[in-house]
């Protein structure tokens, strides 16, 4: 079957990543008989230029009609004095919900070539394999209500509502036990129950998921250690599951333990294993149109959308090992350099993975 795959550049380096991207795809297709169809559409400060909304009617329309949606980044400085409901990451925001991509999968692996490149000593990250699944369309980013306020003392004070149901809890830690049965068989559920109510009950709730799950060792820390235990000694992970906000902090400390954001894809996927892929990475605005920007990530994403959304684990193998080749080489973009490697550019790193695929 033809499988419908969205594209979305975005802005800053957003386009330039793609590009990459789009390379990787071709061959596959011409290569590989890897049978997609590719579509464009503006979102972020695109949706907003082109539309006069971050994510158009009709962006939203095609990526429902897609088995999967690739995109690269959203936002910049010329949109931030726009009001908050057309800030590029409203886009972003209204994607997740509109698709239902409740579980978002974030690797952070550290490739051996790389080991020099990480910010902690070698021998604490060498070998770094995580995948944090974080929950994605609830908890503080979408509760109701919240706003700002005016006071009777005349004073402003802003209000946000942390809220999480049964339902959500155990759909996203049913997705985290399955790939900690997948991988090593161990599971770290994160919260904050000793301050907060809604973090009781993640634990109640995820400590009776596991009991379905009799394989995986499952264990429980407070986000403000597990903070602390990820730059202390990451290695004892395998999985961590928690939830919208904790996920966000955490798994862009865990991407820095790596060498480099740039090298780290996500999956964000649905109930019926449609998904949005992207590098973690932002739009980067300071050297967007340079061609300096890491493509890593985002070949890896596309790694992810083969994997999760296509059912093509061989094809994501393939080009996972086609970047490992690469650093092999000792090619590097200037966020993960190294003394005595080979600096190239954006088109020079993605030329040279579709090559080595």
């Amino acid at each position: 079957m033809t499988h419908k795959i969205l594209i979305l550049p975005g802005d800053g380096i957003g386009p330039e990543i793609i590009a990459e991207a789009r390379k990787l795809l071709d061959v596959l297709q011409r290569d590989f008989g890897l049978d997609v169809e590719l579509r464009e559409a503006p979102v972020g400060g695109a949706g907003y230029d082109a539309a006069g909304q971050p994510l158009p009617d009709e962006t939203l329309a095609l990526a429902r009609d897609s088995d999967a949606v690739l995109l690269g980044a959203v936002g910049g400085p010329q949109y931030d004095g726009l009001p908050r409901e057309l800030r590029p990451e409203r886009g972003l925001l209204g994607l997740r919900a509109g698709l239902g991509l409740f579980a978002n999968l974030r690797p952070a692996i550290l490739y051996p070539q790389l080991a020099e490149a990480s910010t902690l000593r070698p021998e604490v990250v060498a070998g770094l394999d995580i995948m944090i699944v974080r929950e994605l369309t609830g908890g503080i980013y979408f509760g109701q209500p919240r706003g700002i306020r005016t006071r009777e003392d005349g004073l402003r004070e802003g209000f946000n509502t942390l809220v999480y149901g049964e339902d959500e809890i155990e759909r996203i830690a049913r997705v985290a036990f399955d790939t900690a049965r997948r991988r090593n068989g161990r599971l770290c559920s994160v919260d904050k129950a000793n301050v907060l109510e809604v973090s009781e009950l993640w634990r109640e709730v995820v400590t009776r998921v596991g009991q379905d799950y009799s394989e995986v060792a499952l264990s429980h820390m407070y986000v403000d250690n597990a903070a602390m235990q990820l730059v202390r000694a990451p290695k004892q992970f395998d999985v961590i599951v928690t939830k919208n906000m904790f996920g966000d902090i955490l798994s862009d400390a865990a991407a820095m333990l790596t060498g480099s954001i740039g090298m780290l894809p996500s999956a964000s996927l649905n109930e019926r294993g449609q998904g949005m892929y992207e590098p973690i990475h932002g739009s980067a605005p300071d050297i967007a149109g340079q061609g300096k920007a890491n493509p890593l990530a985002t070949l890896l994403s596309v790694a992810m959308l083969l994997r999760h959304s296509l059912g093509r684990d061989d094809l994501a193998r393939q080009v996972e090992q086609a970047v490992g080749h690469v650093l092999d080489q000792g090619l590097r973009t200037a966020d993960i350099a190294q003394p005595g490697k080979q600096v190239v550019g954006t088109a020079e790193m993605g030329d040279a993975v579709v090559a080595a695929l």
